[in-house]
């Protein structure tokens, strides 16, 4: 007979605990979450005008005496659960943002937009797919000796993918303070956008906000080469946002020569240090942008929405360019399971990080991610609607927010107990997550079934 595991054990524990169907409630309203954060407290919503108790809430009634609520985490890798909900949420904000809804008029999918892709520059020749991979006649090598050629065909799995034909020739200082500086890139490459448009238009340049609007949502995703791209749905509008026709001025093509020539010119320089230099940092040659058009001409609203939701979930150690927690010593980058190009990216950020020119970079802290700190997700004010709002709407949907209202004032009192599974707890969790994502895909088929029709 098979013996029990600690989990099994404890799981059987929990399923003999008179308020276990509570407990259950509570994790299968938390989606099966991974990690939940464990909260104590209460809430008291009255009536404003009479000071009546319409709704009291306290967790002094509950398992534990606390109340479990998501983690929120986006990460796959951390929490598959909440992961699921915030690619959901990330596809609606975009979708928003194409076709309308979520208080954003459906007139935006007229507007000039453009799906733009921006990348990194090179930092040095890496190993890549297609029919050779760097096929050369002369068959040189670099001054470290080795080949500057390859003429392999590598399959997209062959973990050569991404990795530098010589290391020694490899700029790892100016791939990690590049990374360290694409926000900044990117909000000038947006300042740029914008004078380009007011030029052309022959409008001074403190005066574009009085006549049109950029809104843009973009999103982060590591290459192979473990070098950060850029994908955003960029769109015009008027002055007063999604609400407002934009400028008779304000064409697809206008918008196109103004991203494209944004992105060649615009240049961030780094700080001087001794030890690097100072680089001139800017966008890779390589620039996408691509019209989405409502006549159905351009890459489809749907599928743009769904690859940006796509990527937003991914952890850097799904993408094999770093990990998804923080390093706390040098000794940690050794123990990473991650390519010798990945972990010497790593090392680069710790070394660069002790010197005091680069403190404000804190290239320590984010380590983890390549010297890339910036989220994975922005996007402008007026592009659409909000994570938070997008919340409060499911909230709403689901009844939690009956009692509340513009003449309510709500009392609470809420703090931190805790957080995670216990072992029992973690397994009936995870068969939560796997039966709520079951139910999902079969109501998907069966809605595709009646979208289809009968065969």
């Amino acid at each position: 007979m098979r013996q029990l595991s600690e989990a099994d054990r404890d799981a059987i524990r929990l399923a003999q605990d008179p308020q276990f169907a509570r407990w259950l409630g509570q994790i299968t309203a938390t989606g099966g979450c991974a990690h939940p954060v464990h909260l104590s407290g209460s809430t008291t919503t009255r009536d404003a005008l009479t000071g009546e108790i319409l709704h009291h809430y306290d967790t002094r009634r509950e398992p534990g005496e606390r109340l479990s609520v998501r983690c929120r985490n986006r990460r796959a890798t951390v929490c598959a659960p909440c992961s699921r909900l915030h690619a959901g949420d990330t596809f609606h904000l975009v979708r928003a943002g194409l076709l309308g809804g979520k208080t954003v008029p459906a007139a935006v999918c007229e507007r000039p937009r453009l799906f733009v892709t921006l990348t990194a520059p090179s930092f040095g020749p890496v190993h890549r797919t297609g029919d050779r991979c760097r096929p050369r006649r002369d068959g040189g090598a670099c001054e470290h000796g080795r080949p500057v050629g390859c003429g392999t065909v590598h399959a997209p799995a062959d973990r050569l993918v991404g990795q530098p034909l010589c290391a020694d020739c490899y700029d790892y200082p100016a791939h990690v303070l590049w990374h360290a500086h694409a926000g900044k890139l990117w909000d000038r490459f947006v300042i740029g956008v914008r004078r380009h448009l007011a030029s052309s238009a022959s409008l001074p340049q403190s005066r574009f906000p009085d006549h049109a609007r950029l809104s843009f949502a973009r999103v982060a995703e590591y290459q192979k080469r473990a070098a950060v791209h850029v994908h955003a749905v960029v769109r015009l509008d008027g002055p007063a946002g999604p609400d407002d026709e934009p400028p008779a001025w304000g064409t697809v093509d206008r918008l196109n020569d103004a991203v494209r020539a944004s992105a060649h010119r615009v240049v961030v320089r780094t700080t001087y240090s001794p030890a690097v230099g100072e680089l001139t940092l800017r966008w890779g040659s390589q620039v996408d942008a691509r019209p989405l058009r409502a006549d159905g001409h351009g890459p489809d609203d749907e599928a743009v929405a769904a690859y940006v939701a796509k990527y937003v979930t991914k952890g850097a150690s799904e993408t094999g360019a770093g990990t998804d927690h923080r390093l706390t010593a040098w000794q940690d980058i050794d123990s990473t399971p991650l390519t010798d190009h990945v972990r010497t990216l790593m090392r680069t950020c710790w070394r660069l990080g002790g010197l005091p020119e680069y403190a404000p970079l804190r290239l320590r802290a984010w380590a983890h991610t390549l010297g890339y700190r910036g989220h994975i997700l922005t996007k402008s004010r007026a592009y659409s609607t909000t994570y938070a709002a997008l919340r409060a709407d499911r909230a709403e949907h689901r009844g939690h927010g009956e009692a509340s209202g513009p003449d309510t004032v709500a009392d609470a009192h809420w703090r931190y107990v805790g957080s995670g599974h216990t072992p029992g707890g973690a397994l009936i969790a995870a068969g939560v997550a796997a039966d709520l994502a079951l139910n999902r895909e079969i109501a998907l088929e069966e809605t595709r079934v009646v979208r289809r029709g009968p065969r």
